[in-house]
């Protein structure tokens, strides 16, 4: 029975072992030196928001597209892991040029997006309905989760199937095929590290680096998620507001800072934050201005950003076949069941007998 070492417990090693623990003819052991109740730089899924809105644009959608119906079907039939779905709502300025996100300006701002037709209740909002400022604006219903019981339903899920989940610190990703709960070496390692991508030795990847994003959780209802085009405070400045499912706070942000490791928090910063998220949602706090906001904490994530694109691919090190799975930036939830069933497609290739590799 083949052997398989995951690197990385955020949401893409995570999904990842959970895809490859279904076939029981794999043995899989998840490593990571940060694991889901952990709060760390270094750790990026913790700190995400996280919810789904389709970034991609259509050639590019797959891996959206096919996370979707596992999200839609947790979040209606499996309460305990955390997902709830939530309108979401997209308001956008014409004067916004690309956005933080890349395709997000083109996507999300588009009246026709390639989504409009995965979520039945898309809609193009009247003018005569938009706030002050925006110019144009769509809806439809998503989902948000809840990321403290989310992370952890995953382990317990990965567990469920067989997979042991343990902590490790490697210098070097070759380290990993010696650190199977069998004792015995790895067939196969999954390199899902991240924005530590950038620092492993083996990997190294100098086109991985850091979009910082600050966001301040708080205490207050919303009716929906909101999402904005720009803001007037500069192009790495975003606006968005979503609740967390079963009771997990509402998260203001936020930042798209690349480059910036800064792990601490800029009290202006969250300031502009929190002034922004109530000027495009006054029911935030009932019309009655940021005062009213019942903060919960400050947070500081980093988004594993890959200049080129995702890694998605294998590659020989040592010896050993390794199946990248990184470089996400702030879309790695909204494509994370799409991306792990693609890694294990490779790894299924790798060890398929007689393999031409």
């Amino acid at each position: 029975m083949p052997n398989i070492v995951v690197v990385g417990a955020g949401v893409s090693g995570l999904t990842t072992a959970l895809q490859l623990s279904k076939n029981p003819e794999y043995k899989v052991t998840v490593v990571a030196k940060h694991m889901p109740g952990d709060y760390d730089i270094e750790y990026t899924s913790p700190w995400a928001g996280a919810n789904y809105m389709p970034m991609s644009d259509e050639p590019n959608s797959k891996f959206e597209r096919d996370t979707w119906p596992e999200f839609a079907r947790l979040a209606k039939d499996v309460p305990q892991a955390g997902i709830h779905f939530q309108k979401c709502i997209i308001y956008n300025r014409a004067k916004d040029p690309v956005s933080f996100s890349g395709p997000l300006r083109s996507e999300l701002s588009s009246s026709k997006p390639w989504f409009s037709t995965l979520f039945p209740d898309f809609a193009v909002i009247p003018k005569s309905e938009l706030p002050s400022g925006y110019d144009t604006g769509t809806s439809f219903t998503s989902v948000c989760l809840n990321l403290a019981i989310y992370l952890p339903w995953l382990v317990s899920e990965c567990c469920a199937n067989g997979a042991v989940v343990k902590r490790a610190s490697l210098s070097h990703i070759s380290e990993a095929a010696s650190l199977h709960h069998s004792g015995e070496k790895a067939d196969v390692v999954i390199n899902a590290t991240g924005v530590m991508a950038s620092k492993l030795g083996g990997v190294m990847d100098t086109d991985v680096i850091p979009a910082r994003g600050v966001t301040v959780v708080v205490r207050n209802e919303v009716p929906a998620m909101f999402c904005a085009s720009g803001t007037d405070d500069g192009d790495d400045q975003a606006c968005y507001i979503m609740q967390r499912a079963a009771g997990g706070g509402t998260i203001l942000g936020g930042t798209y800072q690349k480059g910036n490791w800064d792990s601490q928090v800029d009290p202006n910063q969250a300031l502009k934050i929190m002034k922004r998220a109530v000027a495009m949602c006054p029911a935030l706090t009932g019309g009655k201005g940021i005062e009213e906001l019942s903060v919960i904490r400050y947070g500081v994530g980093l988004r594993p950003l890959r200049q080129s694109g995702l890694r998605l691919e294998k590659e020989k090190i040592d010896g050993v076949w390794v199946v990248h799975n990184y470089g996400h930036a702030g879309w790695g939830f909204q494509a994370s069941y799409g991306c792990a069933d693609v890694a294990k497609g490779i790894v299924d290739e790798i060890l398929a007998p007689k393999s031409k590799l």
